[in-house]
């Protein structure tokens, strides 16, 4: 039986506070991101994903490799704390976000296309009946 395994990552983005919420299931890893206002507090955090959670829009999963278990804690806090300072968020994090900010992108052309063609072909219908009309002498 696979683990799910769910990372909370909140940090500094100008000007607002944002976190990043990883979910691992069954090797593959989505991404979502919340934007706060003020900083948040843990207490929040907490409330909000309790209340959220199934609400989250996660991006694509996208297949991440296993990490290691048995190893001391403070090594492991240490290691994250310099990833944190190099690079920020994950790179796979980020790639997931990259993915999912496509495809809105794309749905939303999408969208505004329809919207588009549906005015222009009801103006034309418009036009269309006041040219009978009209011929009609009317």
């Amino acid at each position: 039986m696979d683990r799910e395994l769910i990372t909370v990552t909140v940090f500094f983005e100008e000007p607002f506070w944002v976190a990043v919420v990883e979910q691992v299931s069954e090797g593959k890893l989505s991404v979502c991101r919340v934007v706060f206002g003020a900083e948040p507090r843990d207490y929040e955090v907490y409330e909000y994903l309790k209340e959220h959670y199934y609400r989250l829009q996660f991006s694509p999963a996208v297949e991440t490799g296993r990490k290691e278990t048995g190893r001391n804690p403070k090594r492991i806090q240490r290691e994250a704390r310099r990833q944190t300072e190099r690079s920020g968020i994950g790179t796979r994090s980020q790639e997931a976000l990259k993915l999912q900010q496509e495809q809105r992108r794309s749905a939303r052309k999408v969208s505004a296309r329809e919207r588009k063609d549906a005015v222009s072909e009801r103006q034309f219908q418009l036009k269309q009946q006041k040219k009978k009309e009209k011929h009609r002498g009317r």
